[in-house]
This record gives C-alpha cells, sequence and structure tokens, in this order.
C-alpha cells in the first residue's frame, strides 16, 4: 500500500516553495517568486497556506527603505516535507519492484 501523501504539499506551486526552502535559511518573497514563476497573487496565496499550517513563517520588514517580506521553513515544515520526500521515493522504489 502506497503511503499519504501531504495534499498541502502536492500543490506544484507550494511543493516549490517548501524545496526551496528547505534548502536555505530564509528567502524572500522576490527571490521566491523569481524562482518559481509565480505571480505575486498566487505565491502569496501559498505562502498563505503554508503559514497557516504552520510549515513556514513569515516576517514582514523593511530592507533600507523598501519592503522586505521573508520565509523560513518551520521544524514541523521540514518535517513534512521530508516525509513527502520519503513518500515519493517509496511510490518510485514499489514502481520499479513491480516491473
Amino acid at each position: 500500500m502506497f503511503p499519504k501523501l501531504d495534499p498541502l504539499l502536492h500543490s506544484e506551486l507550494r511543493l516549490a516553495v517548501m524545496s526551496l526552502l528547505a534548502g536555505v535559511d530564509e528567502a524572500d518573497f522576490t527571490y521566491l517568486k523569481k524562482q518559481t514563476g509565480a505571480t505575486s497573487g498566487n505565491l502569496s496565496v501559498q505562502i498563505d497556506k503554508l503559514t497557516a499550517a504552520g510549515y513556514i513563517t513569515v516576517e514582514k520588514g523593511f530592507k533600507g527603505k523598501m519592503p522586505r517580506t521573508a520565509c523560513r521553513i518551520t521544524p514541523a515544515g521540514q518535517e513534512a516535507f521530508q516525509g513527502y520526500v520519503e513518500a515519493l521515493q517509496e511510490y518510485l522504489t514499489t514502481s520499479k519492484e513491480n516491473k
């Protein structure tokens, strides 16, 4: 039986955001937008969903006179992301074994 995939992380954009944040201490909104190719509105909505789930934190502030929104993955987010990756690996392993 296949492991259950976290539906929150199964979204392409949310998975991309989590993948980017898993490898850095923090990333700002502009960086995430550029890397994912998402619109500001869509990215904002997906960040809100990840924040509500406790997977990331968002800190708003300024860098000089420019507004800055910084995102960080939380320990719960790191655990959820790792579990998602492991579940996908199990799907792939099972698929290879059944050929």
